[in-house]
């Protein structure tokens, strides 16, 4: 089983940036599309962007709230997957999660929670 541990977040205001990361203990995260995915308090988790298994033909996606101001990108080297988040707003606000785009899913990490505040 993978485990994943996300990390980055923190407080930050409107207009700000952050880069968060996304570290899986076993060299299987090469294998698979991964996304970055984003739980408000109240609302379902929800994907942010997704990026394909190969380097270089990285296939991302980009939620449209999030498109132009977020960069999904990753190191298979390392088993690692970032998000540098530019031009934050408030409604970025909530707990950043990262995994396997499809199921079956490994086990959520504990996600890392960012916030946009002035």
């Amino acid at each position: 089983q993978v485990q994943l541990v996300e990390s980055g977040g923190g407080l930050v205001q409107p207009g700000g940036s952050l880069r968060l990361s996304c570290t899986a203990s076993g060299s299987a995260f090469r294998d698979y599309t991964m996304g970055w995915y984003r739980q408000a308090p109240g609302k379902q988790r929800e994907l942010v962007a997704s990026i394909g298994p190969i380097v270089s033909d990285p296939r991302t996606v980009y939620a449209d709230s999030v498109k132009g101001r977020f960069t999904i990108s990753r190191d298979n080297a390392r088993n690692t997957m970032f998000l540098q988040m530019n031009s934050l707003r408030p409604e970025d606000s909530a707990v950043y999660y990262c995994n396997k785009l499809t199921p079956p899913r490994w086990d959520w990490g504990q996600g890392t929670q960012v916030t946009v505040s002035s």
